[in-house]
């Protein structure tokens, strides 16, 4: 489990989010854990460090999530 304000790494290859789809380089993007959005899967908002054709902030599942 994650909690908001954590650093985490995201791997975001292959996945269409928000309009943006994600190559399958985009591996280990660094980000920060905005909130947990569901437990049952167990999904997260995460805010990226850097944007990607303007995406700042995604929902991801758990198992794309590392600690950085």
């Amino acid at each position: 489990m994650f909690e908001a304000g954590q650093r985490v790494r995201v791997n975001l290859a292959g996945l269409f989010l928000s309009g943006v789809s994600f190559g399958r380089a985009v591996t280990d993007a660094l980000a920060t854990i905005v909130q947990q959005t569901s437990s049952d899967p167990s999904r997260y908002s995460v805010k990226l460090l850097f944007a990607f054709k303007g995406v700042t902030e995604v929902e991801v599942p758990e198992d794309r999530i590392k600690a950085a």
